[in-house]
């Protein structure tokens, strides 16, 4: 006899299949079999079972019913991702201009020691005003959010919350022809992309693998957040009556409900489309909460997360300092090469908001998020050289001074949302599909929602005369 019979779950198996057969929907046949399998469980622990005294209460259970419920979960959720983004905006602005400073005292010195030694002005400017200005912008900028932003997550993640959001979001996916386990996958993406995609492994059917995989570049990874939190705050930082900084949370927040919404968009057209099928169910027990250790979190948060990150954006922000420093100061006829190649691109850019240098930017920044910033200050200042930033205000000053309005700041968010992958994350997708194909394709989709996004956002601005 086997397990099965033996305990009586074969019953509760044919229990769930005549139910879901009887209200005719075959796809929720596993959810019900499941839900019988527990109450026949639940029955048999009550035949075996007793209780001698009262128990505490389940404080576990009356946390869920209030975190997971349709009323209180997704309003808790959305003011909880407000909450870390308003504490990572408020704290980043003052280690953030500390930094600036002291890395404006050591470029003095350095400048010093060029002089002193004799070095050429273009060895100067190679190494000083191009590669070291850019890892300095990288450090200065990213290091205090990242420092703030990724503990706070990790303190969610340790504590066991991040599970309640894929139980409430998994709905959803279903709903979109995806799988429910997409959540997860989702939530890995808002630490890096790559991992996100390696994260798919845990998806069984292939289609549903595959979708998970093409679209987890819409989730706002760590190189990206500190591009949309310097946006936000430069040009909301000073709001009316002193909510700046409230505005500034509410508008990266805005772009990760964004993101997420156009996952479940994407994933649904490529379900009805070129992956088509019927998006299977699966059963998620949530873990019990647990007291987040504190020290440990903060730990692997500045060492497996912070310090990772930032390492891997000042490996190739030297190099990339450099390169724009030499197209910036090589000259065809009366303009620098990085002018000619922004010149060429200002037609496309101008229709999706933006402009050549801008887009330019983006382009160079393929190896890493985290320097477009950089790259495209260098390409304003025309010299290679990196301005040098003792505020976000003064970015502020320079991007407006190369024309941005409010519109080019909205399409540099949202382009900075969808566009192609990092050439980490390219080379992670080729290695989980096992070839170049679908490589291709998550590249050509995404950037194809970015600048569709951005060409509606900005033609419908102009035709409603939002922009001068």
């Amino acid at each position: 006899m086997g397990v099965a019979s033996r305990f009586g779950f074969d019953d509760a198996i044919r229990e769930g299949r005549e139910l879901g057969k009887s209200l005719g929907e075959e796809a929720e046949i596993r959810d019900m079999v499941v839900t019988a399998i527990y109450r026949r469980a639940e029955a048999i622990v009550g035949k075996v079972a007793s209780q001698t005294r009262k128990t505490s209460p389940d404080w576990d259970k009356r946390i869920d019913d209030v975190l997971t419920s349709r009323l209180v979960g997704y309003p808790l959720m959305l003011a909880l991702l407000g909450f870390v983004l308003w504490l990572t905006i408020i704290g980043a602005n003052y280690p953030s201009n500390i930094l600036a400073a002291l890395f404006s005292v050591i470029e003095d010195q350095l400048t010093g020691l060029f002089s002193l030694w004799g070095a050429p002005a273009w060895l100067h400017g190679l190494v000083v005003l191009g590669t070291y200005r850019g890892l300095a912008w990288v450090v200065s900028v990213m290091l205090p959010p990242m420092a703030i932003f990724f503990p706070l997550f990790t303190l969610l993640e340790d504590l066991g919350y991040l599970p309640r959001i894929a139980f409430n979001l998994d709905n959803l996916f279903k709903r979109s022809g995806a799988h429910g386990k997409q959540a997860l996958t989702m939530a890995m993406g808002f630490g890096c992309n790559a991992a996100g995609v390696m994260a798919a492994r845990i998806i069984e059917s292939p289609r549903e693998q595959m979708i998970a995989i093409l679209t987890n570049n819409f989730i706002p990874c760590n190189g990206r957040f500190p591009l949309l939190i310097a946006m936000s705050t430069m040009f909301l930082g000073v709001g009316i009556l002193g909510y700046g900084n409230v505005l500034a949370s509410l508008a990266v927040a805005g772009m990760i409900l964004f993101g997420i919404a156009m996952t479940f968009l994407v994933s649904y057209l490529l379900s009805k489309t070129m992956l088509k099928g019927i998006s299977a169910s699966f059963t998620l027990e949530l873990p019990p909460y647990r007291k987040p250790q504190v020290v440990q979190v903060l730990v692997r948060s500045v060492f497996d997360r912070t310090l990772f990150v930032l390492w891997r954006a000042v490996k190739v922000a030297a190099p990339a300092g450099a390169l724009v420093w030499v197209l910036a100061n090589w000259h065809i006829g009366d303009m620098s090469i990085i002018g000619h190649m922004a010149g060429y691109l200002d037609p496309f850019a101008r229709l999706i908001g933006m402009d050549g240098f801008i887009l330019l930017a983006f382009i160079l920044g393929l190896p890493a998020n985290e320097i477009v910033i950089p790259i495209l200050l260098m390409s304003y200042l025309g010299t290679g050289a990196l301005l040098e930033l003792d505020s976000l205000s003064t970015m502020k000053a320079l991007l407006v001074s190369r024309g941005w309005t409010w519109l080019t700041t909205l399409n540099v968010m949202v382009f900075s949302l969808l566009h192609f992958p990092c050439g980490t994350t390219l080379l992670t997708i080729h290695h989980e599909t096992g070839g170049w194909k679908w490589t291709v394709v998550a590249a050509l989709l995404t950037t194809i929602t970015a600048v569709a996004v951005c060409f509606l956002i900005t033609q419908g601005a102009r035709i409603w005369q939002l922009v001068p």
